[in-house]
């Protein structure tokens, strides 16, 4: 008994000596939130989609409460994913902050919505599973790359180098839910994946941006939660949605192409003013 007292003793004045660095704070509550609502994406659609095609029990078709359940945690993790940078200017975070970032971001909006791909080359009539699976293997390594990338470079304030992975993330599963014929969707998610490692420079969310895409996500939720319970028009409402989605994951490069041509193009002008005097 003494000797085990002496153990719980000494494990106390361990735990007591960690250092503050590594203590949660709030903001990593919130990232942890990101972590598990993209656990939960893959469950939902595990158990809502995937086992009832496996034993017969589904209607052939993406199960709509669980799909959506799916997509609504989706949501949600990028929601937390938002407000975690927010607090964590405001308030500070822990040494870990960083890490457990980017460990939920790979789980919310990497395996996520590459498992929600390869559910539904597996469920849908029209698509093919090993074909959809290689698009989701590309999904997954464009977000670990993107991550791993993001921590070991430096960019100038107020940027992103390719699209950020919750937007990558939220605009695969929309071009799913769109009902396209599947080879247009494939090399969409694929373009997609493209993006998300390219250097095309997206603006990060902060001040009215922030409060935009938080608004957006919460219309994206309701047009889910309305297609769920049967709303009238409710189908259309989320189609809708999803193209809305899939325009802006289209123009925002094409925006910030034209906008760095267009500064090239300007410094170029200038250096040769400043050359020719």
């Amino acid at each position: 008994m003494a000797g085990a007292s002496s153990w719980v003793s000494e494990l106390e004045d361990e735990v007591g000596e960690l250092p503050l660095s590594t203590r949660l704070s709030i903001a990593d509550a919130l990232t942890l939130g990101n972590a598990i609502c993209g656990f939960m994406a893959v469950y939902f659609t595990t158990t809502g989609v995937l086992v009832p095609h496996l034993m017969g029990t589904s209607d052939g078709a993406m199960s709509k409460h669980s799909a959506a359940g799916a997509v609504t945690l989706m949501l949600l993790a990028s929601v937390f994913d938002l407000f975690d940078g927010l607090v964590a200017r405001k308030l500070r975070s822990s040494a870990m902050g960083a890490e457990l970032d980017n460990l939920s971001d790979l789980i919310s909006f990497g395996l996520a919505p590459a498992y929600f791909v390869i559910v539904w080359g597996i469920v849908s009539d029209d698509a093919h599973g090993k074909i959809a699976a290689v698009a989701a293997v590309m999904v997954v390594l464009a977000v670990v790359l993107r991550l791993a990338r993001f921590s070991c470079t430096t960019l100038r304030d107020g940027v992103f180098q390719g699209m950020p992975s919750p937007f990558g993330a939220m605009t695969v599963v929309s071009l799913v839910l769109l009902e396209l014929p599947f080879v247009p969707t494939i090399i969409m998610i694929v373009g997609v994946a493209w993006l998300m490692v390219s250097r095309v420079e997206y603006p990060k969310p902060r001040g009215r941006l922030a409060l935009i895409t938080f608004c957006w996500t919460l219309v994206s939720m309701g047009c889910l939660i309305a297609w769920t319970i049967g709303v009238p028009g409710g189908h259309s409402l989320l189609q809708a949605g999803a193209a809305l989605q899939c325009c802006a994951a289209a123009v925002i490069p094409c925006f910030a192409t034209t906008r760095r041509v267009n500064t090239f193009r300007a410094n170029r002008r200038e250096a040769r003013t400043q050359a020719a005097r």
